[in-house]
């Protein structure tokens, strides 16, 4: 089975479990006793979430937001620990500018959903012949909200839209990314060392694995040494590996190369730590690099360093993207996207990609806190393709990487 770069991160999203085939016993790695990644993080409390939501209602009312309309995902987890499973029935919680938030599940799951929310706050059930939705307008009417405006979180799946918007036509139903965006954008101390830690485990992964790569191997065989590396230190990884001229396609190609003397190496993935990303990628040649390959990869961390240098408060993201282009641009790699054919980077936290993204003309001001993919790239099809990823964050006077960059083209990197 053959992941391409959005599937994986899809599955990392959701666990990751066996993830890429797991089963060959000759690329299993032995399991540690430690993880010394993993020793002494923090944990998110009540205390953070209750700090967040705190946050959530400041922000909504400077936006005049009534209450924030939130299902299964990324954004429950963010602003109350509970992770559930998305299906065709509603569970969402309403969390209003004043007051607590109450949740809304299925009769049948009620239990189950009181082992996470836990003893403090209300749950209100449907039977399953029951609209929930009239659930919903109804709690929104006890709070005097029948006329209110309700923020609606991004990820909202339509028919959840739709089911609120039908059963309360009277509603205004907004956007609520002004709340969700800023709140999980800005990222807190114990939040950038998860990050960190989950960054760092995935730098320690991706040079064992390439030091056990071997001539012959294609990129499905590599991708189960990087998921064993992820295994043996306790966690959910993997990552997109592409060999040869496969690399020049970004988020990859159904082709299969059997790595030859000196071809490409590609590898871009992550893993997730107490429920926070990382995404990483490594771009190294098998062997003795051409000058060719060797001028592109030094114009590529070029490119890396010269946005990371430009990163800083206040300066706008679109800023940062162009710091990087223009290092390509001038190196003989374009006009615009002929070659770095992408985005520099997207936001990361609790999804692999989040808000916000450092894109052309985005005129949005950094601020620290923030963290993102750095990750310039030249894409040559039919030869081969460079790409050097790591996460950055803002910080209160210019920005600093999780881990180091790269080294050398040469494999297996130091």
């Amino acid at each position: 089975m053959y992941w391409s770069r959005r599937e994986l991160l899809k599955a990392l999203a959701a666990g990751g479990a066996g993830l890429l085939g797991v089963g060959w016993a000759e690329y299993e790695a032995p399991a540690e006793k430690t993880n010394r990644y993993l020793v002494g993080l923090p944990a998110i409390t009540q205390e953070d979430y209750e700090q967040r939501r705190e946050r959530a209602r400041r922000l909504m009312a400077r936006n005049k937001i009534d209450a924030l309309y939130l299902t299964g995902g990324t954004s429950l987890v963010y602003f109350s620990g509970v992770n559930w499973h998305r299906s065709e029935r509603l569970f969402a919680m309403l969390l209003p500018r004043k007051g607590e938030p109450v949740f809304v599940c299925p009769a049948f799951e009620e239990r189950r959903a009181r082992e996470l929310v836990g003893p403090k706050f209300e749950i209100r059930t449907w039977q399953e012949h029951e609209s929930p939705y009239r659930l919903v307008a109804s709690l929104l009417q006890e709070w005097r909200l029948s006329t209110g405006r309700i923020g609606v979180e991004e990820t909202v799946r339509y028919f959840e839209f739709r089911g609120l918007a039908e059963a309360a036509p009277q509603l205004d139903l907004v956007s609520g990314d002004p709340v969700t965006h800023y709140c999980r954008g800005i990222k807190s101390k114990k939040e950038l060392r998860l990050q960190r830690a989950a960054n760092e485990l995935t730098l320690s992964v991706y040079r064992s694995a390439l030091k056990r790569v071997r001539e012959g191997m294609d990129e499905t065989q590599v991708a189960r040494l990087v998921a064993s590396e992820f295994r043996k230190r306790g966690v959910s990884g993997g990552a997109l590996v592409l060999h040869g001229r496969n690399s020049a396609f970004p988020h990859g190609t159904r082709q299969r190369q059997p790595l030859r003397e000196g071809m490409v190496i590609l590898v871009d993935g992550g893993c997730s730590v107490r429920g926070y990303r990382s995404d990483m990628t490594r771009t190294v040649v098998f062997g003795r690099p051409s000058e060719r390959q060797r001028r592109v990869w030094d114009v590529v961390k070029k490119a890396q360093s010269a946005a990371l240098a430009a990163a800083r408060p206040g300066v706008p993201c679109g800023d940062i993207d162009a710091a990087a282009r223009k290092v390509i641009v001038e190196a003989g790699f374009g006009p615009g996207y002929r070659y770095f054919t992408h985005r520099l980077g997207h936001g990361i936290g609790l999804d692999g990609h989040e808000w916000p993204y450092l894109v052309k003309d985005n005129p949005l001001p950094l601020r620290p806190g923030m963290t993102f993919s750095d990750e310039p790239g030249i894409y040559i099809y039919g030869e081969f393709g460079i790409r050097l990823e790591d996460i950055m964050h803002i910080t209160e006077d210019g920005a600093a990487l999780f881990t180091p960059q790269c080294p050398s083209i040469s494999w297996p990197f130091a």
